[in-house]
């Protein structure tokens, strides 16, 4: 299992390094998802990626952020660089990003990052049939659940050991560019979920979407036993002082064979905590205990400067290598190091002399080759033959001995060879140029009254398990002429399957065909069943290449990014039926721990939740399938006065996204969008359709 350590800069990566790190992650250019990180310069990076190889670390490169058409060929170009500079692996997130990078750089590695919300053996495998070598997955797994993935999963497993927890599964938050124009999907978090925020009338009173970092040292081997392969640490935009300390700590523990010690555990919350540290997700001790923030705390200098001096002035743990030499009468002297990977270097001097006065004894000709300070090598075995009575200046072992690292550093960082193209478009799609149709996207079957069906919208689509509890109504609306289509969970863990299958049986049964996927986990499923595939807005469509790749899946429509302008959505090549959410509380989080019984210590789902910050905004937090939470916007999208520019953005659809309202309102708005009602929400919002998303 490697030891894999954050580089948001240079320095960080000779400290990661010199901790003993068997694999760093760095971002190149601007499309990773800490954009906020120093990140490297074309020659940092390629200075990097030869530090690494050199002492036998490998080097993945971050480009796991969403990218639109006008990015896509830089975003292109930025991997096949890093790809011809020596990189391992990309980290990558979009789909898009997936496809165009098959083409313009087939043997790269790709690693699907943890943006790609990966939480069941499905999802693995769904990413590894894409060419994944590697799946990270989320945090949010607990030790059972990446058990059993490891154990059936088709390619490598990472999972994430030490760092900041975001309260809501990465890849699906969309607080902080719905509320600041900050995307986490793109690089620019701005945290909003470290800030306090109170329940009801209360202002601020607490942090109740704060995580404390996790930490699972002390269960180092229990993950090396189930076979993952890379423990991830979190932080590239720690301080490289941080960087040292915590990968020393993971690096030290596992190359012993233990866990750490009481004494490195203290060293980790000195470097930095959230009033401790949780481990609560993967030992299935969800909770209040899981949160904290981070306090005025004693400044770790003496600690940091320790490691400032270690890195700067260290080589790690070194390069073992194995040393040969033959001196033998009447032919050259020969030395040659072999390294673990079975590279080998060899080099051959002068003839050795008959002795005149001493001979070069074997402990010496092997004590010259093991002087290798000021090298990243370390000599583990020399072995010799020393032919007796000859005389060999010593020097010229040390000659040898130079002459033969060199060589052998030239083959380690030597660059791979890979096939590179041009990074090409494709066949451009025209724009659905009729009218586009209305859907209606219901939480609850209560929603679709007699009134709603009767203005017969193209579409409805409600939650399986809501189909499934009430199969007469969804007949009944079928039946009058309004087809209904299922709406799949977000999060689906593997030991949720079996009950998710039987909900979507029960759809079938009762007539629907069609269902919208939210996450790649879910696809194998949906096709199993024989239901027609359509792509809900988990699967962060956000550019042309995108929907290519999902049509090549086989889904009939897309859902666009609420994340995207309408301009941008107009440009992207609509290789399948493309829709947007125009109306509605856009869901900003999901999440594994229940916010709501945190706060009230037992389950009121079915009460009003309302989340509240500091200027008296309220969030309204609503049960999400499994028992999480989803915190929804606390305004409303509302378009229906902006016709004219949807109509012209080539949809297939709109969707009108209903969770709070009741019946009526649902109705009411619907007349809105049709133009024959006059209803207008006391709050809302053009939400990002508008404005840049940073």
């Amino acid at each position: 299992m490697e030891i894999l350590s954050p580089a948001g800069s240079p320095e960080a990566l000779r400290a990661a390094v010199c901790a003993g790190a068997d694999a760093v992650y760095l971002g190149f250019g601007q499309f990773n998802a800490r954009r906020g990180a120093k990140n490297f310069t074309r020659e940092e990076f390629a200075a990097g990626v030869a530090h690494c190889h050199l002492r036998g670390v490998k080097t993945y490169l971050t480009l796991n952020t969403l990218c639109s058409d006008r990015e896509m060929a830089q975003a292109v170009d930025c991997a096949v660089q890093a790809s011809q500079l020596g990189v391992d692996a990309v980290l990558v997130q979009d789909m898009g990003l997936v496809r165009a990078l098959r083409q313009a750089a087939p043997d790269l590695p790709l690693h699907a990052s943890t943006q790609m919300t990966l939480h069941s053996l499905d999802g693995v495998k769904q990413a590894a049939d894409l060419g994944m070598t590697r799946a990270v997955l989320a945090r949010e797994l607990s030790r059972k659940d990446i058990a059993y993935i490891c154990e059936r999963s088709p390619i490598e497993i990472e999972v994430f050991v030490h760092g900041a927890l975001c309260m809501c599964y990465s890849g699906q938050c969309f607080m902080s560019s719905v509320i600041g124009g900050r995307s986490g999907n793109r690089g620019m978090c701005a945290q909003p979920c470290r800030l306090p925020y109170g329940w009801g009338e209360e202002l601020a009173a607490g942090h109740p979407l704060s995580l404390k970092d996790m930490s699972l040292a002390g269960h180092l081997k229990q993950l090396q036993d189930m076979g993952v392969a890379s423990a991830k640490i979190e932080g590239r935009m720690k301080r490289p002082e941080y960087v040292y300390v915590v990968t020393k700590v993971y690096a030290d523990a596992l190359r012993d064979g233990r866990e750490p010690t009481r004494e490195e555990l203290e060293r980790l919350e000195q470097a930095f905590s959230r009033q401790g540290f949780t481990d609560g997700y993967f030992m299935e001790r969800k909770g209040p205990d899981m949160f904290g923030v981070r306090e005025e705390a004693k400044n770790p200098r003496e600690l940091f400067a320790q490691a400032r001096a270690a890195y700067e002035k260290g080589e790690g743990p070194g390069v073992p290598v194995k040393f040969y030499a033959m001196v033998r009468a009447g032919e050259p002297i020969q030395v040659g190091v072999e390294d673990r990977e079975g590279r080998v270097a060899t080099a051959a001097g002068r003839v050795p002399e008959p002795a005149r006065r001493r001979a070069t004894a074997r402990a010496e000709v092997e004590g010259q080759l093991t002087k290798t300070g000021g090298t990243p090598y370390q000599v583990i075995d020399v072995r010799s033959l020393v032919e007796d009575g000859l005389a060999v200046p010593l020097s010229a072992v040390n000659g040898l001995r130079r002459q033969v690292l060199d060589e052998l550093s030239r083959q380690r960082t030597a660059l791979p060879q890979r096939r590179h193209g041009e990074y090409k478009m494709g066949a451009r799609y025209e724009n659905y140029r009729g009218e586009p149709d209305l859907y209606v996207s219901l939480r609850h079957a209560g929603q679709m009254t007699f009134e709603l069906v009767k203005q017969r919208p193209a579409l409805i689509t409600l939650p399986a398990e809501e189909i499934a509890s009430h199969p007469e109504e969804v007949k009944a609306t079928i039946g009058r002429g309004v087809p209904v289509a299922a709406v799949l969970p977000r999060i689906c863990f593997d030991r949720e399957l079996d009950g998710l299958r039987k909900e979507l049986e029960a759809c079938r049964e009762a007539g629907v065909s069609a269902a919208y996927v939210g996450n790649l986990g879910l696809i194998l499923l949906c096709r199993e069943l024989g239901f027609e595939l359509r792509g809900d807005f988990g699967l962060q469509v956000f550019n042309s290449q995108g929907v290519k790749e999902y049509k090549r899946l086989g889904f009939r429509s897309l859902t666009a990014s609420f994340e995207l302008k309408l301009a941008q959505i107009r440009d992207v090549s609509k290789a399948v039926d493309l829709e947007i959410i125009a109306y509605g509380r856009l869901p900003l989080m999901i999440t594994e721990n229940c916010a709501i019984r945190n706060q009230s210590g037992k389950c009121v789902c079915s009460n009003v939740n309302l989340l509240t910050d500091r200027k008296g905004v309220r969030f309204p937090v609503e049960r999400a399938y499994g028992c999480r939470n989803e915190v929804l916007n606390a305004n409303k999208v509302f378009l229906a006065d902006k016709a004219a520019d949807w109509k012209k953005a080539g949809l297939r659809a709109i969707r009108l996204l209903f969770t709070t309202e009741n019946g009526v309102e649902c109705s009411q708005v619907l007349e809105a969008y049709r133009g024959t009602g006059s209803y207008i929400p006391n709050n809302f919002t053009r939400g990002l359709y508008y404005r840049d998303v940073e």
